[in-house]
């Protein structure tokens, strides 16, 4: 199923249209797309029966029939408690940035405050504004130690995100400062809403890509992550617990701004269009500080 952000509220996509949750529900489930992930497994139980019959569940057939502006989606994660993001965690990228590949994912935190959803008009601060596209996975049952055999049953859904980077506040000092170069208000673009695993026909094998103002950036496949989503999840589980709904910026491949000749960076009118197999397309427009 799909599930979106449709003006602060959960829905589901369906063809017919657009299903408040809510209201479909008579209300079983709240309206806050945040508070799903709490109570996922009895929502995608429900949400399975209403996307095979819509008429199934009271006020689901009105639901349905809502008209879908993808102009008014939010992020489909639109709080999340703890945002992860992977770094080098395509061979190729490794390679551009300088970087042998670890033995651990390098692992960083973009602050929740960052997030936002599709279409978003994010205004470019001083410095150099990088892009990276990347699979966003977004936890379902809380997971904690899992191991790799039990990961998927932890994902809710995946989603595409842009790890927006400012790359002076990145990269000054003598240690890097990953987590605030990539927290900027509307660095952390997600949507334009979550795909649960069961729609992919390989979900371990996606097509991602993104192209700026119409010239073609970055083109890979997730099968090319040195760590995969499973392994994401054991691995950071195996630290500290995964809560609902919290997000995995999975790591970018090659192809960004600042290891092109010349460097490349995003300036005001510019849009970042990133799309990922089997989701759809992400769009972000840019414009210069007021």
């Amino acid at each position: 199923m799909k599930l979106a952000n449709l003006a602060g509220r959960a829905v589901l996509v369906l063809e017919a249209g657009a299903v408040d949750v809510h209201d479909a529900s008579d209300g079983r489930f709240g309206p806050d797309p945040q508070s799903l992930f709490d109570e996922w497994e009895g929502f995608v139980a429900w949400a399975s029966a209403v996307r095979e019959d819509p008429a199934r569940s009271s006020g689901a057939g009105d639901a349905a029939r809502q008209d879908f502006d993808i102009a008014r989606l939010g992020a489909p994660v639109p709080r999340p408690r703890q945002v992860f993001a992977i770094g080098l965690n395509y061979a190729e990228h490794a390679a551009e940035a300088g970087y042998p590949p670890d033995s651990m994912p390098v692992t960083f935190t973009k602050f929740p405050t960052s997030i936002v959803g599709p279409d978003a008009v994010v205004e470019l601060p001083e410095g150099n504004v990088d892009w990276e596209v990347e699979l966003v996975v977004v936890i379902g049952p809380e997971a904690h130690r899992v191991d790799r055999e039990r990961a998927w049953d932890h994902v809710a859904g995946l989603t595409i995100g842009q790890d927006l980077s400012e790359r002076i506040t990145q990269l000054q000092g003598s240690a890097p400062q990953f987590s605030l170069g990539k927290s900027f208000p509307g660095f952390g673009p997600t949507g334009p809403w979550l795909v649960t695993p069961d729609e992919f026909a390989d979900k371990d094998d996606l097509a991602i890509g993104c192209s700026l103002s119409g010239e073609g950036m970055q083109s890979s496949r997730t099968s090319m992550m040195l760590y995969d989503v499973p392994e994401l999840i054991v691995r950071l589980s195996a630290v500290c617990p995964l809560l609902p709904g919290d997000l995995i910026f999975s790591g970018t491949p090659s192809g960004i701004g600042n290891r092109r000749t010349p460097p490349r960076f995003i300036g005001p009118d510019d849009v970042l269009v990133s799309e990922i197999e089997g989701i759809g397309a992400l769009t972000t427009r840019f414009t210069a500080a007021r």
